[in-house]
């Protein structure tokens, strides 16, 4: 049955951090926004408010203080101070200390669920959003002049709404939906890695360093917790992995001490482990008519520089931006030139940040004879030179581009 049509200036398809960060973004603008969200917002039925943590740059702990929101998540945030990088059985080690580059930190971490937590109290208090949520996005029909999106309350399958836009965003995630009907390929590289994730203590209280480091089944990070414990990332072969999440306590921790090392002191405790299988998917295109990309229905990464939600949250920061001036310039929001001025300004910085991640991933994993040699010796090198160092701890600021004016701490709009 089809029901009523809602008319809206931008629609939203997903609201995990990305897209949230984006309506929320838009609150001080004139824009009529609608989200579409297919998990209940309860954070525990939430996948992208959960149990994860999140290593938040420089750049986004600025975008998120614009947006009014660093307040409520900063409690629970823990600096990076130290980054910590080693290749397991080999020489090699590099050290970053934010202290020597002029920085309080390189970034801070903070759970899913205080992201989460703060994001929906702001979406609650935006006057121009309608949330439609938990609501299923369906078929799309694209016109000259705008977008028609059907979709349903899962409570109400069978009464199909319609919503009609200028412009929708996709924000559904690597697997997204939107973008395979907007007609838009995507590039799989599957790693044939799987993370397991976890929070995890030690008998030595995390102390702002973050520890990433490189053994022969995949990386593994030790980010630092407000609490003194860690968030872990393990990554490993999909069928090891699964293993791990049914083994008994003692058997995790041995395991992940013997694949880690004693740099964090001894594993005590672990919590609930997940698991995620882990690829880089890049858009062929972060546009089509009436219709953009951002965070990683755009480009999904690697967790191994922590880098996947820095980079979606500086596209919704440069799109809330671009949105905001075009509405005083372009008069139409989806217009082609709205689009490719959005996909102009953020190609840099997702191609830069994109090769980054996947170069770490391909460098750490490859096998060859002497490559672990000279790998090593460049991290020796990497620990002696600071210009180097200087230039990676810009890293969390984003690879290339202006910073947007939410980085900046400026309001969207001149």
């Amino acid at each position: 049955m089809q029901g009523p049509q809602t008319e809206v200036d931008l629609a939203i398809v997903g609201g995990g951090m990305v897209g949230a960060s984006l309506a929320v973004a838009l609150g001080g603008t004139a824009l009529r926004v609608a989200l579409i969200e297919a998990a209940d917002p309860a954070a525990s039925s939430q996948p992208s408010f959960d149990d994860r943590t999140t290593a938040l740059g420089n750049s986004s702990r600025s975008i998120l203080e614009s947006l009014g929101l660093w307040a409520r998540i900063a409690p629970e945030a823990a600096p990076i101070r130290t980054i910590h990088v080693s290749d397991a059985g080999r020489f090699g080690v590099a050290r970053l200390v934010a202290a020597n580059q002029g920085l309080e930190a390189f970034g801070y971490v903070a759970s899913n669920r205080v992201i989460g937590a703060a994001l929906r109290e702001a979406l609650k208090l935006q006057g121009n959003l309608q949330l439609l949520m938990p609501a299923v996005a369906g078929e799309i029909r694209v016109d000259s002049v705008g977008v028609e999106i059907d979709y349903a309350y899962r409570a109400d399958a069978e009464q199909r709404r319609r919503l009609r836009a200028r412009l929708v965003i996709a924000a559904d995630g690597a697997g997204s939906s939107l973008r395979a009907q907007l007609g838009l390929g995507a590039a799989v590289v599957d790693y044939g890695q799987t993370a397991v994730i976890a929070n995890l203590g030690a008998d030595q209280p995390a102390s702002g360093t973050a520890f990433e480091r490189f053994t022969e089944s995949g990386p593994i990070a030790l980010l630092p917790l407000f609490d003194g414990s860690y968030g872990v990332v393990w990554a490993m072969q999909p069928a090891l992995a699964e293993q791990a999440l049914s083994w008994e306590q003692p058997r995790f921790l041995a395991s992940l001490q013997q694949a880690f090392g004693w740099r964090a002191g001894r594993f005590t405790r672990v919590g609930r482990r997940s698991a995620y299988p882990l690829a880089l998917t890049r858009a062929e295109a972060v546009h089509a008519p009436r219709a953009l990309l951002i965070g990683n229905a755009a480009q999904a990464l690697h967790p191994v520089a922590g880098q996947g939600f820095n980079l979606g949250l500086r596209d919704a920061a440069v799109l809330a931006e671009t949105l905001a001036q075009s509405m005083g310039t372009d008069g139409d929001i989806g217009s082609e030139a709205v689009l490719v001025r959005f996909a102009a300004a953020r190609a840099a910085d997702r191609r830069g940040v994109t090769q980054f991640t996947d170069s770490l991933v391909r460098l750490f994993g490859d096998s060859r004879p002497g490559v672990a040699t000279l790998r090593n010796l460049g991290l020796l090198a990497f620990d002696l030179a600071p210009p180097v160092k200087a230039a990676l701890s810009r890293v969390s600021w984003g690879f290339a581009g202006r910073a947007s004016r939410l980085a900046r701490g400026l309001s969207i709009a001149d």
